[in-house]
């Protein structure tokens, strides 16, 4: 299946996927094992001599990799089907919460209308089941120009772009939240009544 990893189509992918139960390779080939193997022979598998990836299907927690993740080279995060985003959301902790700086590979049913969106999330590896794939991706990058929020590519927002919603630096942040904090803990002021005749015109 053609593979897509930093903007370029890859001619032979070095990853060797191996299934459960299955020899792994004795020549320190790099392999992708399922989570479920990797909790069953973690202590063989981080012996081997060779870079070692695991794949998370859409039901499981990427918590159980986070103390184990400096040991990983790569993370696949499977798409079951379209209407499963799921990995999104796991591609987007695996980058932010977790701090993951290796591979991110989307693999499973890898659409061209999804390849932005996992790009923004932290993707930079993709397995895309067409001929097109190199055309599929850099038209899926031109997609959209502007942005409302940030994400994991660290794309400029268009508030950004256009200057008007500079982030104040962080002592006026913390002073505005301590500004407000003091205001509510405040006890109220007392009611004052007034009628017409007080009123400045």
């Amino acid at each position: 299946m053609p593979l897509i990893r930093d903007n370029d189509l890859v001619a032979q992918d070095p990853w060797v996927r191996v299934d459960d139960g299955a020899a792994l390779p004795e020549d320190g080939t790099p392999v992708i094992v399922s989570l479920g193997r990797w909790r069953a022979e973690r202590e063989t598998l981080d012996g081997r001599n060779g870079r070692l990836g695991v794949v998370l299907k859409a039901g499981d927690d990427a918590a159980e990799l986070a103390g184990d993740l400096e040991r990983l080279s790569l993370v696949a995060l499977e798409f079951p089907k379209f209407s499963d985003g799921r990995a999104f959301s796991t591609a987007r902790l695996l980058r932010g919460r977790y701090r993951f700086r290796g591979e991110l590979r989307a693999v499973g049913n890898v659409m061209r209308d999804q390849l932005l969106f996992m790009h923004r999330c932290g993707f930079d590896a993709y397995e895309v089941a067409r001929d097109d794939a190199l055309e599929a991706w850099t038209g899926a990058l031109s997609d959209f120009s502007a942005w409302y929020q940030t994400a994991a590519d660290d794309r400029r927002t268009a508030a950004q772009q256009r200057g008007e919603c500079a982030a104040p630096p962080l002592s006026q942040s913390r002073a505005r939240i301590r500004a407000n904090a003091a205001a509510a803990s405040a006890p109220p002021a007392p009611a004052v009544s007034c009628c017409a005749g007080d009123w400045a015109y």
